[in-house]
């Protein structure tokens, strides 16, 4: 037998074990799996780089997002919205697990040893790029409760996401970009036949999930959008560009950038009306949300400090939008901090199922969602890595050659803790009245330091996540 037919097999053998163990825990649940009025239809859209302020309805007034400002007020804005890491691979890993970087172990975009290797002190952590066959994801929790699955565009974990229990797939493998000159056919990106010469990528992935959806109407669905828009290369439509020039732009921001994030919004709105022409709007949950923050040389966060790959604000607050009709209050917000490891225990009590052997670091937002209240816990950030520079001048990091230095972050309410494994350092910052980050009190106050760090060393004992110690050879100081 080969071993590609016996991959096939025990991952066949997987899910029947799984399916059967479900069965036992949930009497009855056949007849729940379609029941199409207590189980909605999921749209997730996920953009790529997407950063907290880069829509109009989070301030961003120099971008036009009508469709997306639309959303936010028919559904809830979560104004503290994280991604549970600063770029593309361990945010995703994170989202379709629920479970922190120590335990699936993707922590950066391969390799975990970025940037000159003289100015690192430390080994780093070793990195995975792909998630383990074992993890059951986003995907494979609807995909027992009887949904149809899809994904369209970035994927990012792996080589295949039908290996990880989504039926269809559209554009998605390992890539985490869709390659130079890429966001114009004929494309560059895998399981993605070309359409017409200069069809706009993103444009495309909308059609494809379009395409999806009206022929599900019968069954319940999960679509998980996720465009490869707004990653570089930056690319857009010149009739877009040129309005963007054109305009005041007192920060700064990228006129590409802003075109392509017009053309992810506009494309909002096509699934938004897609979903009403079909009677689809009702029973339909509707997530949109980034996997990190923006690249700061591209889009300032101001007065978030730093971007993607940092681990202040600017790189892990994202935009939030949860829209429920029936359950959702339109116009409502949230700002306590929730995080993208949240939506697997939402979907987890939203479907009634129960999984084996797989604890979770996230908590369900279905009673935030109902207009209730989570009780206030600690969020914990763990990269035990390093990310090069984009712009020494710009970036607003640490340091000027850095993004990420290895380290650890605890959020407590409105305090957070920095912790650094090259020199132990501490940065201690009230984001009630330091938004910015800009005003170290760890020396200030000890004691609110040590607790924090004290819950932050808890944790991370918990998880067994692995700390650099190994000094590195090649560091010269």
């Amino acid at each position: 037998m080969s071993k590609r037919i016996l991959k096939f097999k025990c991952y066949e053998i997987r899910w029947m074990v799984l399916a059967l163990l479900l069965f036992t825990v949930k009497t009855g649940i056949a007849d729940e799996r379609t029941d199409r009025t207590s189980r909605p239809n999921v749209l997730f859209i996920n953009v790529d780089d997407l950063g907290w302020r880069d829509v109009g309805f989070m301030g961003g007034d120099f971008f036009e997002t009508p469709n997306i400002d639309a959303l936010s007020m028919e559904g809830m804005t979560f104004t503290r919205s994280y991604a549970a890491a600063a770029n593309c691979a361990p945010s995703r890993a994170c989202l379709m697990t629920g479970q922190n970087t120590p335990r699936h172990g993707i922590y950066t975009v391969s390799p975990s040893a970025r940037g000159d290797a003289r100015t690192r002190k430390l080994v780093p952590i070793a990195n995975t790029d792909s998630l383990s066959p074992k993890a059951i994801t986003l995907a494979e929790l609807f995909k027992m409760a009887g949904y149809g699955t899809a994904t369209f565009g970035k994927w990012h974990l792996g080589k295949n996401p039908t290996d990880q229990g989504f039926d269809d797939n559209k554009g998605g493998d390992l890539r985490g970009n869709p390659g130079r000159k890429g966001y114009f056919s004929p494309y560059k990106v895998a399981n993605l036949e070309d359409g017409p010469e200069g069809e706009n990528l993103t444009d495309r992935l909308t059609q494809e999930a379009i395409r999806y959806i009206e022929s599900s109407r019968d069954i319940p669905f999960f679509v998980y959008l996720s465009y490869y828009a707004v990653h570089t290369p930056l690319m857009a439509e010149e009739d877009r560009i040129k309005k963007y020039k054109a305009k005041k732009n007192p920060l700064g921001i990228d006129a590409v950038y802003a075109a392509m994030v017009e053309t992810v919004d506009s494309n909002v709105g096509k699934l938004l009306d897609v979903l009403k022409a079909n009677g689809l709007e009702s029973n339909t949950l509707v997530v949109f949300t980034s996997d990190n923050g923006g690249i700061r040389s591209i889009a300032t966060q101001f007065p978030l400090r730093a971007g993607k790959g940092s681990y202040y604000e600017g790189g892990i607050r994202v935009p939030g939008i949860v829209k429920w009709p029936g359950v959702v209050k339109p116009g409502s917000t949230h700002d306590r901090p929730v995080t993208n490891l949240d939506f697997f225990p939402t979907f987890k009590n939203l479907l009634g199922m129960d999984l084996p052997d797989q604890p979770l670091d996230g908590k369900s937002l279905l009673p935030i969602l109902q207009g209730k209240s989570l009780k206030k816990r600690p969020l914990y950030w763990h990269f035990p890595i390093y990310l090069q520079k984009y712009d020494s001048e710009k970036d607003d990091g640490r340091d000027p050659l850095f993004r990420t230095r290895p380290g650890s972050v605890i959020i407590h309410g409105n305090w957070k803790l920095h912790y650094y494994y090259e020199d132990n350092g501490l940065e201690l910052y009230n984001l009630k009245s330091d938004v910015g980050e800009r005003n170290n009190l760890a020396s200030k106050r000890p004691k609110k330091s040590g607790k924090l760090l004290g819950m932050l060393n808890q944790w991370l004992a918990e998880t067994s996540a692995p700390i650099p110690r190994t000094a590195n050879p090649e560091y010269i100081d």
